[in-house]
């Protein structure tokens, strides 16, 4: 074969191997771990709906003993979850025993205590379906259908990373006032023919109560974590200073991702590609509020960071609030597993996979359409921007293996 030949032929192979590379990174299907990621895909699509069902597999335990034995460093819940329809079924049905003002914070909610024991966190109904939100993308009152919906996107995502959360309707006069704490009680009062409530937080007030339809109130309901395992509050590293005119270091520090990676327990461990993975959860839901993230205290960085408290979310269908995707586009990394699961969710999958996963709970419609619609629309721009990044610094680099085995005992 003459010289010229060979040179062609090689290039012709080089063109091809190319190719290959990109189309199978492109179809994500250049492993094993690839494949078993459409497979555990496959089977969250088949397990999205959860119906309300009081029936449990194992009936020597109750719904309480069952979520709390869930719980292991790395997930709040397992891939498997045949009894998750009856553990929100207690969630949403069981007596109220106690109720009392919510642990400390800056929103209104009530701490519940339900049949069993079992704590939960109330979140009250504030704003309808389709009002709209203005101002900074943090604004507003918290949001109950923002928790419920914020639950079913961390299923679908497969980070199993979120408390149980379950939408509710309540009777105030009912259910609440008779076993309500004086502290709690004392901030109860009618405005026309409603019940209403303002709590006890940092921003609440009596001119702002929250207020039911007559005595029936809706809300969310979010599982307390076991007391075995402890909380560790961390600053996030992307926070926002939240003072106008004061920017924090990385709005303006475009090397600030490698000043991240010099310090604990971002030096090493999963806990930069979990900051990633909520960046992108948070940017899906419109979150700018993550100022502080929770993990299980003594962790030395090994365990999940805990996507807890996010009602400061689907407030703006419309605004698309770009740095929240800050710690992706700065440090251009993410997970090999979080990209496929993405890639899996784009054409509409998204949408319709969290409206069937949404389908069955008590508040449905949980979300507008245009909330819905711009799920989709954002999941696009994460897309596009893991495209730059590995038109930058290559697939190899920006895409990271980061697979751990976890057991439930």
């Amino acid at each position: 074969m003459k010289l010229k030949q060979r040179v062609v032929l090689l290039a012709i192979l080089l063109v091809i191997f190319i190719f290959t590379k990109v189309f199978l990174i492109d179809n994500l299907d250049t492993s094993a771990a690839n494949r078993e990621d459409q497979r555990t895909f496959q089977r969250m699509l088949a397990g999205l709906r959860v119906a309300l069902d009081p029936r449990l597999e194992h009936t020597l335990q109750s719904p309480w003993e069952i979520a709390a034995q869930w719980v292991v460093p790395r997930e709040v819940y397992p891939e498997d979850t045949p009894e998750l329809g009856a553990i929100m079924h207690a969630m949403t049905t069981k007596k109220i025993i106690k109720a009392d003002v919510g642990y400390k914070g800056t929103q209104l909610k009530a701490l519940l205590i339900l049949e069993g024991g079992q704590k939960v966190v109330f979140k009250p109904k504030r704003y309808a379906r389709d009002y709209i939100v203005e101002g900074e993308p943090y604004a507003g009152y918290d949001r109950h259908n923002a928790e419920v919906a914020a639950f079913h996107l961390d299923r679908i995502l497969g980070f199993r990373r979120a408390p149980l959360v379950v939408g509710r309707f309540v009777n105030l006069r009912t259910e609440i006032k008779p076993v309500a704490t004086e502290q709690l009680l004392g901030t109860f009062m009618t405005v026309g023919n409603n019940t209403c409530f303002y709590g006890k937080c940092y921003y609440c007030r009596e001119t702002e109560p929250a207020c039911a339809d007559g005595d029936i109130m809706e809300g969310s309901v979010t599982l307390w974590l076991p007391d075995v395992w402890p909380l560790q509050k961390h600053r996030h590293p992307w926070g926002r200073t939240y003072r106008e005119g004061k920017l924090a270091r990385w709005e303006y520090d475009e090397s600030y991702c490698d000043a991240v990676k010099k310090t604990s327990p971002y030096d090493s461990g999963p806990r930069l590609l979990d900051i990633i993975d909520t960046a992108i959860f948070d940017y899906l839901i419109g979150n700018a509020d993550r100022h502080h993230y929770e993990s299980f205290q003594d962790d030395e960085g090994a365990s999940m960071l805990i996507l807890l408290d996010n009602a400061k979310s689907f407030g703006n269908p419309a605004l698309d609030e770009r740095s929240i995707l800050a710690p992706l586009y700065q440090c251009c990394i993410i997970r090999v597993s979080t990209w496929n699961r993405l890639n899996y969710l784009k054409n509409g999958v998204l949408k319709s996979a969290l409206k069937t996963a949404m389908l069955h709970d008590p508040i449905s419609p949980v979300l507008s359409t245009p909330h819905l619609d711009a799920l989709d629309q954002r999941l696009l721009s994460i897309l596009a921007t893991v495209k730059q990044c590995t038109d930058q610094f290559g697939p190899d680099v920006v895409l990271v293996e980061d697979r751990m085995t976890l057991s439930h005992l």
